[in-house]
């Protein structure tokens, strides 16, 4: 699994963890249910843990933080209860929020997850070859893209294993298997450049 990318946010390249999206409010008292970004919820989601909330500028919730008093699991799905979110009307200000936690310098990175700067400046290859190369990574509520910049234009690819198979930091590369048409005008522009004047 391509797990999403750990941002690195200005004068702190390598300490803030993107650990969960809290999606859509739960019952009456202000649950919500989360969709998680951690290998390891048992040590991210403990009663107490506090969370810094990537939340709209227009957000009551812009510039604070959220502490966890509670996680449960329904039919599999995690729901959290948060101190101060005590109805549904707070919960649902709180939907699509993303949770970040400050990693201690001294924990082990946890598998298949990257930070910003680890994929910026990846080279993509496509079977086998390059297309582009990564200079960017965009964090948006529904999911994380790739910006992919190819010999014709930025390419938005969407960090996921369906479509990023295989990530080698030591390499400098990773794989993209995209669908159809993503990058087909990089195809259109290959063929016509390979193709005799005489014939086109």
């Amino acid at each position: 699994m391509v797990a999403p990318a750990k941002a690195d946010p200005p004068g702190s390249p390598s300490t803030r963890l993107r650990v969960g999206r809290l999606t859509k409010a739960h019952g009456l008292k202000g649950a919500l249910k989360l969709e998680l970004f951690t290998d390891d919820p048992e040590r991210r989601f403990t009663p107490g843990a506090t969370f810094s909330l990537q939340v709209p500028t227009t957000s009551p919730w812009h510039g604070q933080n959220l502490t966890l008093t509670e996680l449960r699991w329904y039919n599999g799905q995690p729901v959290g209860f948060f101190d101060g979110v005590t109805d549904r009307s707070a919960a649902e200000s709180l939907a699509k929020a993303i949770l970040w936690i400050e990693q201690p310098t001294d924990e082990q990175p946890e598998d298949d997850a990257w930070y910003d700067f680890q994929l910026v400046g990846l080279r993509v290859l496509r079977d086998g070859e390059a297309v582009g190369e990564v200079v960017r990574v965009e964090h948006l509520p529904a999911q994380d893209l790739l910006v992919v910049r190819t010999s014709e234009r930025d390419v938005l690819v969407p960090f996921v294993s369906a479509i990023v198979p295989s990530v080698d930091i030591e390499a400098g590369t990773l794989v993209v298997t995209p669908p159809d048409g993503l990058f087909d005008d990089l195809d259109d522009a290959a063929d016509s450049a390979a193709t005799p004047p005489s014939e086109r």
